[in-house]
């Protein structure tokens, strides 16, 4: 709790001033990303052991693990109306306590089909509690006036590397099923204090009241479009076909911030979920299986703990071509080594290359579009970080998965490239 108060305070506001209720809730917040993190690294680490307990094969495991893509997709499209019915907040709790239980789901399942199905209710809190704790964190973000996005973000990645170090661990002393119970007592103990925290402290929304109008309380925008689309000209100066053609710009921003993010996750769910895989073919023990991922993500963690100075000393777009070309680098050392001491050492390289692409799009999205923009682009985030472990999967068992892993660094490209474009 220690290490997720200092990332909190990490970015506070001038002179490092800031209400006492929005760092509490600032706090909490990260915590939600944390457990997020922790406990779909859990999941990832032991996917060998339950996939050994379903007898599923490499092309019946991918099918698997669509439900959780079915699930996530599926709820990403209806948050946003969600968190603007009950509110952010309310989402969140509602969301964080089903994540937790349906993780016992996998670890029960004996059948690819079994395993299938609960993947689908794994899926369906992820996906939501993505939605509804990013756009908590937009509005944090609002209310500091600071692109402090990666921190949130770190914070996950932190998660996951503290969820693939326990795992690896725990892994030789217990089946699945007592250590998700673990993860799950966890995620029901953040989600009841964190829940509180929130409800005691309300963070001031931003764009979310309404995504036409400009928020004086809105960060300076590290943007790929110059000046903020939001308000481009002074309120009443536009006529109603200019203020359409901004709402419609600003729509189509979104979608390729998404497009841009799918890119990214591709690349970082597919290191989740075959990362130990890979590993375990070049010979690594189960225990040592875990340090693809967890170099993975500890490099990401790093990345995101930098991205706000990074962001404000290269701008956005350097930064996300710099981490595109680092990512198809690492991949290609990742998926064609001869050795693990090679292969971590790619996984870490494309950690640092996709740390700041998803937090930066979802800042964006959300600072432009509230709740709404977040579950948009985040549906096309997530799709990529869903839709990759399955496509793995399927390309595996034609190619192998070490050639497989290679689609990894062309996405990566494919987002250099909007990056660039992108005015």
């Amino acid at each position: 709790m220690q290490l997720l108060n200092k990332i909190a305070a990490s970015a506070a506001g001038p002179h490092g001033q800031r209400p006492d209720a929005l760092g509490r809730a600032r706090a909490a917040t990260t915590a939600f990303f944390a457990f997020d993190g922790f406990a779909f690294a859990s999941w990832a680490v032991r996917i060998p052991a339950v996939k050994a307990a379903t007898g599923a094969s490499p092309a019946a495991l991918g099918v698997a693990l669509l439900g959780v893509s079915a699930g996530a997709i599926a709820t990403m499209a209806l948050s946003g109306a969600l968190c603007r019915r009950f509110g952010s907040t309310r989402v969140v709790i509602a969301a964080a306590t089903w994540l937790s239980l349906a993780l016992l789901l996998p670890a029960l399942a004996r059948s690819a089909l079994a395993l299938g199905a609960g993947l689908v209710m794994f899926g369906i809190g992820y996906g939501c509690l993505n939605v509804a704790m990013n756009s908590i964190a937009v509005d944090v973000v609002d209310a500091m006036r600071r692109p402090i996005m990666p921190a949130f973000h770190a914070a996950w990645s932190i998660g996951g590397l503290a969820g693939a170090a326990a795992g690896g661990l725990i892994a030789p002393a217990l089946t699945p099923l007592p250590h998700f119970a673990l993860v799950a007592l966890l995620g029901l103990t953040v989600t009841a204090a964190g829940g509180l925290v929130l409800l005691a402290n309300p963070v001031p929304s931003g764009a979310s009241a309404n995504p036409q109008s400009p928020n004086p309380q809105s960060p300076e925008p590290h943007s790929l479009t110059g000046p903020d689309p939001r308000n481009p000209e002074p309120a009443g100066a536009q006529p109603r076909s200019t203020q359409s053609k901004v709402g419609a710009n600003v729509w189509r921003l979104v979608l390729v911030l998404g497009l841009m993010a799918a890119c990214s996750t591709y690349g970082e769910g597919s290191v989740s979920d075959w990362g130990a895989l890979r590993l375990r073919g070049l010979g690594a023990t189960p225990g040592l299986a875990a340090a693809g991922y967890a170099a993975f993500a500890l490099a990401e963690a790093c990345g995101r703990l930098a991205g706000t100075g990074l962001l404000d000393r290269f701008g956005q777009r350097r930064l996300l071509v710099g981490g595109g070309l680092a990512t198809c680098a690492g991949m290609l050392a990742a998926a064609l080594a001869p050795s693990v001491p090679v292969a971590v050492a790619g996984f870490a390289a494309a950690g640092l290359g996709v740390a700041n692409v998803f937090p930066a799009a979802m800042a964006r999205a959300g600072s432009l579009t509230g709740p709404n923009g977040v579950a948009i682009a985040s549906t096309l985030g997530y799709a990529g970080f869903l839709l990759g472990p399955p496509t793995i999967g399927f390309l595996t068992g034609a190619i192998g998965l070490g050639p497989s892993l290679t689609t990894v660094s062309a996405l990566a490209l494919a987002g250099v490239a909007l990056a660039w474009t992108v005015k």
